[in-house]
């Protein structure tokens, strides 16, 4: 070895350190810089259907008849996923009665009397970026209990 840097003379490594930094940077870095974009697209799903269930809860909760609360609460989910950037492949909008979760949601419809409760459902898919189309998408569901005011003019 001695022979060789003898031979190469002293400034045989000169150079070698930009290389390197840059073959770390590109096997490292960039995995993780990906990897943080996709947690944080993951993390805006999960705000965006948390947000929109809360939103449509309130909107429907407050409406006169079952017919405006839910135009109320069909805009008030676009409204809040569109609020968080997310692109969705599919918004589903769904209620369930109290003692229930999001997994049963769909067949129940609520009839808005005083003093009702139910939960108000709301899942959103998106794809990742970058994946490939075998990887399915994400889907994160929200869930938010809305309860009728029992003292309701009409």
């Amino acid at each position: 070895m001695r022979w060789l840097r003898a031979r190469l003379g002293p400034d045989a490594e000169q150079g070698s350190a930009i290389v390197e930094f840059v073959f770390i940077a590109l096997v490292v870095f960039l995995p993780l810089v990906y990897v943080v974009a996709g947690f944080s697209s993951v993390q805006r799903v999960v705000f965006a259907a948390n947000a929109a269930a809360r939103e449509a809860g309130r909107a429907l909760a407050t409406a006169p008849d079952l017919a405006t609360g839910q135009a109320r609460a069909e805009a008030a989910v676009r409204v809040a996923v569109e609020d968080q950037s997310v692109e969705a492949a599919d918004v589903v909008l769904a209620y369930a009665p109290v003692g229930q979760g999001c997994a049963e949601a769909g067949g129940y419809t609520p009839s808005l009397a005083p003093g009702e409760e139910f939960s108000v459902c709301v899942t959103v898919t998106v794809r990742v970026p970058l994946l490939p189309e075998f990887v399915d998408a994400n889907t994160a569901t929200g869930q938010f209990v809305v309860e009728r005011d029992r003292y309701v003019d009409g």
